[in-house]
């Protein structure tokens, strides 16, 4: 019987032994979560601090039996080492796991910036259920609250927060919000919004250090000092691949993997945030921690652990942020290529920005801000890598001819090629 352990129970985690399950009733199955909660969706937990939903909301499956049923075993535990010789997991609590395939999907870690203080009471990450729960006891209407980060995760944070009705700043160290998903002039908007709506917003700034007190008080790099109820770090995320150092897998930002989502070492697998996986789009590896991604890379590691050969389509490189009320997207390679051209459409009254990016005729990445008509069109023509032909130079005069800009390359295209298809069968 072949026994598959599983490193993370998170929704790539219960996916791949969900699948794993399908296709080989039989075999063994243990899947190790490191909380004492079954298996939750982190990004579930905004939802949680507004009152949209209690903790069992966030559970990935909903009946209490479900794991028993499919048995699947699950332990509570995180794994300090990987032996890829002797195919074994070492646990915190000293016990060893035996494995015959084995899927690392332990996801991310929140980053810990080096600030005095950041251990303080009232001072927490918003990753997990517990961290849901402290910050709900502090975030009362009215409670002053400083949240570190304005990416993307911070800026879904801040929804719910500002949902609770606190009063909010917001310390970014880059020069605009979500600087790792807008340009400055989009970033810059974003902030605007923000600020229009009551929040406190510093960019180019830092945390200098956080002291004891009621309320704590939160010394920045720009001067400013800031009395708050709360502390919330939201300054990023890494891959949880420490235990791995020395197990000979290979890493990079994330743990690298082949087409089929195997490592370097035969019959060990990684999918979700802690993947390092090719990009299609880019023609690189990247992390991608999009929960979407996270599904298909499982899907594909688990029939591969089982012997079904499987192969990534591609890592979607996708953002749809919802800030406040304005809309924000990401695709592709949005700071664009060296040598490609770039177009950007700025409308301050109207809130709404548009950039994209080429590299020939072919729109290699994008971002918008305040657009919600037809931006699937733009994801269609970065992913589907369209030659637009001479809709390049129109777009280069006025990008917001996105839409008819698809339906004049990207489906006259898919025309041709199905009829090529026809043609050689």
């Amino acid at each position: 019987m072949t026994h598959h352990v599983i490193l993370g129970a998170g929704p790539a985690g219960v996916i791949a032994a969900e699948t794993i399950r399908k296709h080989a009733p039989a075999d063994r199955i243990t899947l190790v979560g490191d909380e004492p909660e079954p298996p939750y969706s982190r990004m579930a937990i905004p939802y949680l601090l507004i009152g949209h939903i209690d903790e069992a909301g966030t559970h990935l499956r909903k009946t209490a039996d479900h794991y028993e049923r499919l048995r699947i075993e699950r332990v509570q535990g995180q794994a300090t080492a990987v032996d890829t010789s002797a195919r074994t997991v070492r646990l915190d609590d000293g016990h060893t796991l035996t494995y015959d395939r084995l899927l690392i999907a332990t996801g991310s870690r929140p980053a810990r910036p080096p600030i005095p203080g950041i251990d303080l009471p009232g001072v927490h990450h918003c990753w997990t259920l517990a961290d849901a729960r402290a910050i709900m006891e502090r975030a009362k209407p009215g409670a002053r609250v400083l949240q570190l980060g304005a990416g993307f995760i911070g800026c879904i944070i801040m929804e719910a927060l500002q949902q609770r009705g606190v009063t909010l700043t917001i310390v970014e160290m880059g020069d605009r919000m979500v600087p790792r998903m807008m340009g400055p002039a989009a970033g810059g908007m974003i902030r605007d919004w923000c600020e229009a709506k009551g929040v406190a917003v510093h960019t180019g700034t830092r945390l200098e250090a956080i002291e004891p007190g009621a309320p704590l008080n939160v010394r920045l790099s720009n001067g400013h000092a800031v009395a708050a109820d709360l502390v919330i770090i939201a300054a990023g995320v890494k891959p949880a691949i420490g235990f791995l150092e020395n197990s000979g897998i290979r890493c990079l930002q994330g743990v690298l993997t082949d087409e089929h989502m195997q490592t370097n070492v035969p019959g060990v697998y990684a999918a979700g945030d802690c993947a390092e996986a090719f990009d299609k789009v880019s023609g690189t590896t990247i992390v991608s921690a999009i929960q979407p991604n996270a599904a298909d890379q499982a899907r594909v590691a688990a029939l591969n652990m089982v012997g079904q050969r499987a192969e990534l389509r591609g890592v979607t490189q996708i953002n749809v942020l919802d800030t406040l009320g304005l809309i924000s997207t990401s695709f592709g390679n949005w700071q664009g290529v060296p040598g490609g051209d770039r177009v950007e459409r700025v409308d301050a009254e109207h809130h709404k920005v548009l950039s994209l990016c080429f590299d020939g005729d072919v729109m290699v990445g994008c971002n918008s801000v305040g657009w919600t008509d037809h931006v699937g069109a733009l994801r269609g023509l970065v992913e589907g890598k369209v030659r637009l032909g001479v809709w390049k130079r129109e777009l280069m005069q006025d990008p917001t001819r996105f839409m008819a800009a698809y339906l004049a390359t990207a489906q006259a295209q898919s025309r041709w090629a199905g009829a090529a298809d026809t043609r050689r069968r």
